[in-house]
């Protein structure tokens, strides 16, 4: 999918965010590339975060975490990678404002919220504070979306 988003804006950052997110994944994940392809496709089915298809290969979570890429990785990953880095005590942390936005449009989109305070609340303790101005945009900008 070739990005054609104006190069400002929420979702903006969160297209560019989206590579440093499976960056962090493959830099803190346990085991060579094609096992954390493995491991994030599988965990993608059986938490119910997307199909993923055929199993990637390390080469292909590589090229997804480029950030000169102009493709951008598939949702599921997204969110499957966010989805394991929050359960790592490692406690990982977005690197910038793109992939802090990367980061809580994942959050909102993996679990059911009914306000941004439960959203907020329910994250990691030590990614309340890093997280909470783009999750407040990210419940803006979802917010947004909605028909009434």
């Amino acid at each position: 999918m070739t990005s054609t988003m104006p190069h400002h804006g929420f979702f903006a950052k969160v297209c560019r965010g989206m590579p440093a997110l499976i960056g962090q994944w493959l830099a803190l994940g346990r085991g060579d590339p094609d096992r954390l392809a493995l491991i994030l496709a599988e965990t993608a089915r059986v938490a119910g975060l997307g199909e993923p298809g055929e199993t990637p290969d390390g080469a292909t979570l590589a090229l997804w975490a480029d950030r000169q890429d102009e493709d951008l990785p598939p949702h599921w990953a997204v969110r499957t990678a966010l989805f394991l880095l929050v359960q790592m005590p490692a406690r990982p942390t977005p690197g910038d404002e793109d992939e802090a936005c990367a980061w809580a449009y994942c959050w909102l989109r993996n679990r059911e919220f009914t306000s941004r305070d439960q959203a907020l609340d329910a994250l990691p303790e030590h990614l309340r504070e890093s997280l909470a101005p783009a999750l407040t945009a990210a419940w803006t900008d979802r917010q947004g979306l909605r028909l009434v």
